[in-house]
């Protein structure tokens, strides 16, 4: 029983993964670079934004982006690992 419900449950716990990761990278970091009074990308993109740095915000928000796209393929993979059943090889359009 604990493997038949481990499957199922682990595939809704793996959904929310990428989107709590990144936002918690991201609120996390200006945060921390904040309270310790540290340069990072959180502080970076805080000031630009500030400033209105159209081009060093973009950088950042497309960091943030590859960041979540590569979360997401990981995930997928990881789908298939934890469930067999689930097989991205052989859908038909």
């Amino acid at each position: 029983m604990y493997f038949h419900v481990f499957r199922n449950a682990m595939i809704l716990v793996l959904s929310g993964v990428p989107g709590l990761l990144v936002g918690l990278l991201f609120t996390g970091s200006v945060f921390i670079e904040r309270i310790f009074n540290l340069n990072g990308l959180g502080m970076l993109g805080l000031d630009a934004l500030s400033n209105r740095d159209y081009p060093i915000l973009y950088a950042n928000i497309w960091v943030g982006g590859l960041m979540g796209l590569t979360l997401v393929l990981i995930t997928d993979i990881t789908y298939t690992l934890i469930d067999p059943r689930i097989n991205f090889d052989g859908r038909t359009v």
